[in-house]
């Protein structure tokens, strides 16, 4: 039998066409994997030789075609006080590499980024107590602000401040606010926007300082008064912000903004706040609080310290308009105890401040006693007020004393069965500091 050779003749032609394509083929891909290996070496190249711009990544080895060193820090990104954590743990140490691994790509410019690679090796050290502090939400559960209290540091220029934000579930550093390098007394520029103004003006009040906390209110719209029943609460009640979310924003605007403040008292089981509503002026980079809510913070005061009396709170309406600071006395006394003491402290600390400020005392009795009695027993309250005021450096042409007796009570001496109203008659034992001049 014999076969047919035509199919070998098919196969021999289809070979040599192969061979062909191959030799036509072959310098061309040679010479694109040549280029393709020439471009790689060179990225490599460039990424291995050429500096982040923001200075905090160590260069990786000079070979080419080696890796990058990897992060010395793996952020967690889940928890944001643990972020925080690793931020200040990579500062102290010095760890430049790990700040790098935390803050994320064009979140923060090049000088900010220099001035932070200065401070990383300045061997700068936080506070040994409570370095790390929330302070507050800018947006609920998205976006916080964090800061890092430094050691050695004057109060106005003491601290580095992030901004942190979360995104599809994870939290990144999205700003960070560096102390000045031109040293104390330069304000922080975070606290030009009105977090950072409502965290200042409690920062101030939690220390006392009215003085600095008087500068971030509006004068013809938050009293002294208010401002000193705010410093006396915080003293009184004990109140410390709360640690997790102290202050949590209510709205944002362009000109104005509105926060609850939470605060916590030694023995509290739950939180008291109050709030605060800031605005930005026209032609100005500074935010101010307008208006400040103490009710629930009075209610929770009245509650822990006034044995839930309600008429017995630091803070009263006067009938002229404004507010009024009251102090109180017991029965048939003219003398203040320690409690009262500090409060008025406080008061002149306020009047210091300010040497044109006059304030009016006027002193008031229950109705136990004759009208007579009860006049002079009134007077001498406002006077032991105005004394102990001057005992401080108050000047006395400042002061006002009026005595008012029994005529202008708080709350009624008796009961609507006629009977004695013990409760009563405390409130209306007392001095009024009318500050709103």
């Amino acid at each position: 039998m014999i076969r047919s050779k035509v199919p070998y003749v098919f196969l021999g032609l289809a070979a040599l066409i192969s061979l062909a394509a191959v030799i036509f083929w072959s310098p061309r891909l040679v010479r694109s994997a040549n280029q393709f290996l020439t471009e790689k070496d060179t990225t490599a190249e460039s990424a291995t030789s050429k500096p982040r711009a923001d200075g905090l990544q160590t260069k990786a080895t000079e070979e080419v075609g080696k890796p990058l060193n990897k992060p010395s820090i793996i952020p967690n990104s889940k928890d944001p006080a643990a972020l925080v954590a690793q931020f200040a743990k990579a500062l102290q140490s010095g760890d430049i590499d790990g700040l790098s691994s935390l803050i994320s790509k064009n979140s923060i410019d090049v000088a900010t980024l220099t001035r932070l690679k200065e401070l990383c090796t300045s061997h700068l050290q936080l506070r040994p107590i409570d370095p790390i502090r929330e302070v507050g939400e800018l947006e609920m559960n998205n976006h916080s602000r964090w800061a890092l209290a430094l050691d050695g540091r004057q109060p106005e220029n003491d601290q580095i401040v992030l901004d942190l934000r979360r995104m599809n579930g994870k939290w990144m550093i999205e700003n960070i606010t560096l102390p000045n390098a031109q040293g104390a007394g330069t304000p922080m520029p975070f606290s030009l926007d009105s977090l950072g103004t409502a965290d200042a003006f409690l920062q101030a009040l939690l220390k006392q300082d009215c003085k600095s906390a008087l500068r971030f209110t509006d004068p013809t719209a938050i009293s002294d008064a208010k401002l000193a029943a705010l410093c006396i609460l915080f003293e009184e009640g004990n109140y410390r912000l709360r640690k997790s979310k102290p202050l949590r924003a209510i709205f944002q605007r362009a000109d104005a903004a509105g926060y609850l403040a939470y605060v916590q008292s030694s023995d509290a089981t739950e939180d008291a706040q109050f709030s605060m509503t800031l605005h930005h002026p026209e032609n100005s980079s500074n935010w101010i609080i307008s208006e400040i809510n103490l009710d629930q913070l009075l209610a929770d005061y009245t509650q822990r310290i006034a044995g839930g009396d309600s008429y017995f709170t630091p803070l009263v309406r006067n009938p002229a308009g404004g507010d009024t600071l009251a102090i109180y006395f017991e029965f048939d006394q003219d003398q203040m105890n320690p409690r009262t003491r500090r409060q008025l402290e406080i008061v002149a600390r306020i009047l210091l401040s300010d040497p044109g400020k006059k304030i009016t005392l006027s002193g008031h009795t229950d109705a136990m006693g004759t009208r007579d009695y009860n006049n002079s027993l009134s007077g001498r309250r406002a006077s032991v007020v105005r004394d102990f005021l001057t005992t401080f450096g108050v000047n006395q042409g400042q002061i006002v004393t009026v005595a008012k007796g029994d005529s202008q009570p708080r709350r009624p001496n008796v009961m609507e069965n006629g009977k004695d109203n013990p409760e009563g008659r405390r409130a209306n034992r007392r001095t009024e500091i009318y500050l709103d001049f």
